[in-house]
């Protein structure tokens, strides 16, 4: 038995529109087309979507969705299809658990702010802000795991403005630092540089959970090289250090400061 995009759309509790933008994109494919043009699906086809629906009911974008079923169940190789299902999925929950915790963040942070004004009190701004301003999350999750990126944002919502402010000041005289030794000339294997890029990671072993803060030696090799890349790469970057040239020199200097460790 074989359903027009219509009757499958029907059956299915979605819209044929909807069929006809999985067919475009290539996601679900008729068992058959009549020679008047009609697209037919069978039960191979309504066996896959079944599965993207059930997919797309998770949050899963199509593109993932796409990936997730591309060895076609119905053929050789089924078991990569399920396994490559199954790493999508859990990929997704991995996703959707970091999601959540933002979002509980959020919660709390609004729920705060709702204390503190009916009591007719000023809520506190970082506390405001927690869960909405947590932009290198992603990043940091990436390289160095969800338990690093805990740490150091509780550390870092747990200091008072002042300490914030006091903070970010620090950052930026090290990064001006950087500027002030390249108008100076001065290279990246000059002592004046090396000792300043060893107070640079000095600060960065302040950060709890990073691997500098942790004391693993390997591991804050490749996070310091890895921040190094980024100092060169990244405009932002180079727009705080002042220039391009200023944001190499402290990028090399960090590189030959830890080019020993592993």
């Amino acid at each position: 038995m074989e359903w027009t995009v219509q009757q499958l759309a029907e059956r299915a509790g979605i819209s044929a529109r909807t069929i006809r933008h999985y067919h475009r994109i290539g996601l679900l494919l008729p068992d058959s087309v009549g020679s008047n043009g009609y697209r037919y699906y069978g039960a191979v086809a309504v066996a896959r979507l079944q599965r993207i629906l059930l997919l797309r009911d998770t949050g899963m974008p199509l593109a993932d969705i796409a990936e997730a079923l591309a060895t076609d169940p119905s053929r050789p190789g089924a078991e990569d299809s399920e396994a490559t299902e199954i790493a999508a999925l859990e990929t997704h929950l991995t996703r959707l658990a970091g999601e959540q915790r933002a979002l509980e963040r959020r919660v709390r942070a609004v729920e705060h702010t709702l204390e503190m004004r009916r009591a007719g009190r000023e809520p506190h701004m970082d506390a405001m802000l927690d869960g909405f301003n947590d932009r290198f999350e992603d990043e940091v999750v990436r390289r160095w795991g969800r338990e690093a990126f805990e740490a150091s944002n509780q550390w870092w919502h747990g200091k008072s403005l002042s300490q914030q402010r006091a903070w970010q000041q620090r950052a930026e005289t090290l990064l001006h630092t950087w500027a002030a030794l390249h108008e100076a000339g001065f290279q990246p294997g000059s002592q004046a540089a090396q000792d300043h890029a060893a107070a640079h990671v000095a600060w960065f072993a302040e950060i709890p959970g990073t691997p500098t803060h942790a004391g693993d030696v390997t591991r804050s090799a490749a996070m310091v090289r890895g921040v190094a890349a980024s100092y060169e790469a990244d405009p932002s970057f180079q727009h705080h250090f002042g220039s391009p040239a200023a944001a190499h020199l402290a990028a090399e200097s960090l590189r030959q400061r830890v080019s020993g460790w592993g």
